[in-house]
């Protein structure tokens, strides 16, 4: 009886200090609950990852690297040096409004367009037009170069990694570029030379759109490279094959099609240019277009970064 006399007493209603102490009790809980710090997010894996020599990048050109079309500016400085006529720069000129306009490549006008790049440059020596093109990246090219794109190339340099151009561009023009940047080298539009002069005929064809994919993934190849861990950058569409191929792929100052793309597939977004400038999305470069001055041979020039 006196146990069950004890079972009595617990079952008795909570007294005024018992229902103090439950009440003080939760709110403790309620209060130490919402000082206690929110579970952090788990960080973003950090990119490019310091030391990691199977990855490099791979960065276009055109729009993306530089404000404008390299071949463009190129032609800029060998109209000055009387590589030819007003009247050659005019049909020039209004050739690459005509692709900027447009925003698409028809293949008879590509065509036409690099038969009157490569007719330039047919007959002259290629250690001329290196000469030439160093002067022309001093003149029209070196305040030309988007800061923010040189940025996200340092980041990968600093981490130790290797960074090339991939351009339709003249594959001379492309390597003086990423030498003045510090890069590794660059992959580019390579045309026939003998004896070392200019024949007015590509080896292959403009390296543009899948061919640029292909040179890509070539190099890496050569290179030791995982694509997986590999970044690449571009502002036009033509460029989804070679963006497609690497793990980290990045729209810089992309065109209409490339920015929809790129959201549909949760790649990574950049925009550099003012608020005007990005208002015109969707013109593109005149990639394929660059044909005026290609390799001394069919071989990409390809320099160990000295650190």
């Amino acid at each position: 009886m006196a146990a069950l006399g004890w079972f009595t007493r617990r079952r008795q209603p909570a007294t005024e200090r018992s229902v103090l102490a439950g009440e003080a009790s939760a709110e403790a809980a309620r209060k130490s609950s919402a000082e206690a710090p929110a579970p952090q997010a788990p960080a973003e894996p950090e990119f490019p990852v310091v030391g990691d020599e199977r990855a490099a990048a791979f960065f276009d050109l055109d729009n993306t690297v530089m404000q404008g079309a390299a071949l463009f500016h190129f032609g800029r400085g060998l109209y000055k040096r009387h590589f030819f006529r007003k009247r050659e720069l005019a049909r020039f000129a209004w050739q690459q409004t005509w692709f900027r306009m447009a925003g698409v490549e028809d293949p008879a006008h590509m065509e036409d367009v690099r038969s009157s790049a490569l007719s330039i440059v047919k007959g002259h020596r290629v250690a001329e037009l290196m000469s030439i093109g160093e002067e022309i990246y001093d003149e029209y090219m070196a305040d030309r170069i988007w800061p923010g794109t040189r940025a996200l190339a340092q980041a990968h340099l600093d981490a130790g990694q290797r960074v090339w151009l991939v351009t339709a561009a003249p594959v001379e023009t492309a390597t003086i570029i990423a030498r003045r940047l510090g890069l590794t080298g660059a992959l580019g539009t390579v045309a026939e030379s003998v004896g070392g002069i200019y024949t007015g005929r590509l080896v292959g064809e403009p390296l543009h759109g899948p061919a640029k994919a292909e040179a890509v993934r070539a190099l890496a190849g050569a290179e030791g490279l995982d694509l997986t861990r590999c970044a690449a950058y571009s502002d036009s569409a033509n460029d989804i094959p070679m963006l497609s191929i690497v793990g980290h792929p990045y729209a810089v100052n992309p065109d209409t099609r490339l920015r929809r793309h790129a959201r549909e597939h949760g790649w990574r977004l950049r925009d550099y240019r003012t608020g005007r400038k990005a208002a015109k999305i969707g013109i593109p470069a005149a990639a394929g277009v660059g044909a005026v001055a290609g390799g001394t041979a069919a071989a990409v020039a390809l320099h160990r970064r000295r650190r």
